[in-house]
């Protein structure tokens, strides 16, 4: 289930709430119980590591596909 961010206007508390996307943007009462909420837009993190061994494609080393990248337009 995700979890959302709110910060509390009359308090000025910030919490987490887990609960269904459906019911996303649905009130959520801070702990103190304060109504005057605002849901925080927060950042998602993507777990996983990217292989240090193995270095990134270069600008000529595309897929093909034409002039889309592949460097036969130039």
């Amino acid at each position: 289930m995700p979890r959302y961010e709110y910060r509390c206007r009359t308090c000025g508390d910030t919490f987490e709430k887990s609960r269904p996307m459906a019911e996303s943007s649905a009130p959520a009462a801070c702990p103190a119980g304060h109504d005057d909420t605002v849901k925080l837009l927060s950042a998602v993190a993507v777990g996983g590591s990217a292989s240090a061994s193995a270095p990134a494609p270069g600008p000529g080393a595309g897929g093909g596909g034409g002039c889309c990248g592949g460097g036969c337009c130039g």
